[in-house]
């Protein structure tokens, strides 16, 4: 029998009401009278439910995700408006130039993700070591682990994962795989790393660093990210909203300084009389969750969400 894993939206109306809450986007300014959003990561489709219960009738929302779960749980929605793309967000930029009135970029892993064995993201469970977003195609940590070099998976972990000790553990999953053979498990993954950090900090698994960097790279996320907030730019009208929910430091960084580099003129040092290249975003602040949302929902606390809105020039 199979298990429906739930999923609790974070900053649900937080995320939503910072995309309609916009007093410069007027109804049939824009797009011939068709208001259009993007949820780039519709996940479960908490945001996209809310989404569309804000949308008039004309409007129209456009959802993303690689995840062949969500795909099925986004066919559960029987609305004309709505439309999923099985594709990343990296694709957002194959939309129309100034189409779109409002994009949601909630970011990481979901709780069905993380709590379903099967998918290899936790090292609390026992599970095929996978972590694929998209489970129909392209190689699982496992695969990757069982052929790169020490020198690889230690640049990974060390860049990804922040770990200090990514080369001491890159050197144990490579004498491991040459001893034994490949690491095939989230367990065993889990307790190498275990044996081979000896310091870490309480309340932390000492796997947590490691998981988390080898999920971002066999995904590609911090590349998709970059790639998806350069469309924003390029699909947002003059006016519309960019909302985006990170869960770690490496995502927010680099949501927060595209956020900075654009919220600024820039002035070509070599030309000093040219005139400057006006901004193209308008930084809106950052909202992170309650204290009633993070005791009801522990896995938010670590959530950062930044706002910003297209500048009309």
């Amino acid at each position: 029998m199979e298990t429906s894993w739930k999923h609790t939206t974070v900053l649900l109306n937080e995320a939503v009401d910072a995309l309609f809450n916009n007093p410069d986007i007027e109804p049939g300014k824009f797009s011939d009278e068709v208001p259009t959003y993007v949820d780039a990561t519709f996940g479960r489709g908490g945001h996209s439910r809310l989404i569309l219960s804000k949308l008039p009738p004309q409007g129209r929302l456009i959802a993303f995700d690689k995840d062949l779960d969500a795909l099925t749980e986004a066919a559960t929605i029987g609305d004309a408006r709505f439309s999923i793309r099985h594709q990343g967000f990296s694709h957002l930029g194959e939309l129309d130039c100034a189409s779109v009135t409002g994009v949601l970029l909630d970011l990481g892993i979901s709780s069905p993700q993380i709590d379903n064995p099967a998918r290899g993201f936790s090292f609390r469970f026992e599970g095929p070591l996978d972590m694929r977003m998209d489970t129909s195609r392209g190689q699982s940590v496992a695969q990757w682990l069982a052929t790169a070099e020490t020198t690889q998976i230690a640049e990974v972990i060390r860049d990804y994962g922040e770990e200090r000790f990514a080369g001491a553990i890159a050197k144990a999953i490579v004498a491991r795989r040459q001893e034994r053979g490949p690491i095939s498990t989230t367990t065993e993954l889990a307790q190498l790393v275990a044996d081979t950090v000896k310091t870490r900090e309480p309340g932390q698994n000492p796997a947590t660093r490691t998981f988390q960097a080898l999920r971002i790279f066999i995904n590609a996320e911090l590349e998709e990210l970059q790639q998806a907030l350069e469309a924003s730019l390029h699909v947002l009208q003059p006016g519309g909203r960019l909302v985006v929910i990170s869960f770690h430091s490496l995502e927010d960084r680099i949501v927060k300084q595209f956020i900075a580099k654009h919220s600024r003129d820039v002035y070509d040092r070599r030309a000093p009389f040219a005139a400057p290249k006006v901004m193209q975003l308008k930084a809106l602040g950052r909202v992170k969750p309650g204290v009633a949302e993070v005791a009801g929902n522990p896995r938010a606390r670590s959530a950062i969400m930044r706002v910003a809105q297209k500048t009309a020039a």
